[in-house]
């Protein structure tokens, strides 16, 4: 099976602004953004999408996955909430919460929104249901924090370190899986 994951167009939010599931508008037209990715996917030879796209409900990734083709809306494919911290600048907010959440970054939640691991599990639920029923491939429009935690539990790797991983905005991450194990096709293509 080939896991195809598609991060969303950039969004009008000043840069260094958690924005986890807010619902910022994206900075261009979704079809331009579309017709960009496809030529990318084209060139890289992705596997076409025929089950149609999995897309979070937040329109910077509905948006695109409407642009792509049939979207299939799940809730569960939401970026992470942060709670209080949704909306404020990163620098603004107090160092001293943001070094609780880093030394237990699994289970704190210091913003009252999710942890990561339920977050995590969320995405986790949505991945065990959907790929029980996909073809050959699926493909998805998401969020930076579901494709780093998705491939960091594909791969078997540290959350924590997977969540530094760089990843642009339209970026492509191609997964697949061979035998019991999950490989790198792409990053951040």
């Amino acid at each position: 099976m080939d896991l195809i994951l598609i991060r969303h167009p950039a969004v009008a939010i000043d840069a260094g602004v958690c924005y986890g599931q807010t619902d910022a508008p994206l900075v261009h037209d979704a079809r331009v953004s579309a017709r960009d990715v496809l030529a990318r996917m084209r060139a890289l030879n992705v596997p076409d999408c025929v089950d149609g796209w999995h897309s979070s409900p937040l329109r910077r990734c509905a948006s695109l996955a409407d642009a792509l083709g049939t979207a299939r809306i799940d809730a569960r494919l939401s970026e992470m909430h942060f709670g209080a911290w949704e909306g404020c600048a990163w620098d603004d907010i107090d160092r001293a919460l943001i070094d609780a959440w880093a030394a237990d970054i699994e289970h704190a939640r210091p913003h009252g929104g999710e942890s990561l691991a339920q977050f995590s599990a969320r995405v986790f639920d949505w991945f065990d249901e959907a790929s029980a029923d996909a073809s050959s491939v699926m493909h998805v429009v998401a969020h930076a924090g579901v494709m780093r935690v998705l491939a960091a539990r594909l791969l078997r790797l540290d959350y924590a370190g997977a969540l530094q991983w760089a990843l642009d905005f339209e970026g492509i991450v191609w997964l697949r899986r061979a035998g019991e194990r999950w490989i790198v096709v792409r990053w951040n293509a």
